[in-house]
């Protein structure tokens, strides 16, 4: 009974970080900055994998999707697809998972289910690492281009 509980108790636990992950996908707010004005905030500018947009101080917004694959940023293309990358493999984890529970009817005897669940394990661990360095890479490169005083661009 206690490894029933501790293994739905897991399986809820990995589906709401794959539930997370996969909200961060769509997050407007990746990176975020703004010019000030003497008064009042001239223009809030904001970035994530798939689009820029620019918000002046009346409200009015200005969103530009990235027009080309191939003219994007090497790190930009690969956390996308490493976010996309640990989205899957959380997808295919989970089902891994719920056929590899003890408490479910499918997959076969109980050593076929040891199986399965250990390869859900794997798949969750890899998708971990996915989503991990694909928020990694595009954190440092904004902590370096921040940092940088040769970077001339917007900071």
């Amino acid at each position: 009974m206690a490894s029933t509980a501790s293994e739905i108790i897991a399986f809820l636990v990995s589906i709401s970080g794959w539930v997370l992950v996969s909200s961060t996908l769509p997050t407007d707010y990746w990176k975020v900055s703004t010019i000030d004005g003497t008064v009042i905030t001239t223009a809030t500018y904001w970035a994530n994998l798939w689009k820029t947009c620019v918000t002046d101080s009346t409200g009015v917004s200005n969103c530009k999707d990235f027009p080309s694959m191939l003219a994007l940023d090497g790190y930009i293309q690969a956390c996308r697809g490493l976010m996309i990358a640990a989205v899957s493999l959380g997808f295919f984890g989970s089902i891994f998972a719920l056929v590899g529970m003890k408490c479910t009817k499918v997959g076969g005897s109980d050593k076929a289910k040891a199986k399965i669940a250990c390869l859900a394990g794997i798949v969750f661990i890899l998708s971990g690492l996915c989503s991990m360095t694909g928020c990694s890479l595009y954190a440092n490169k904004i902590t370096t281009e921040f940092f940088d005083p040769l970077f001339v661009e917007q900071k």
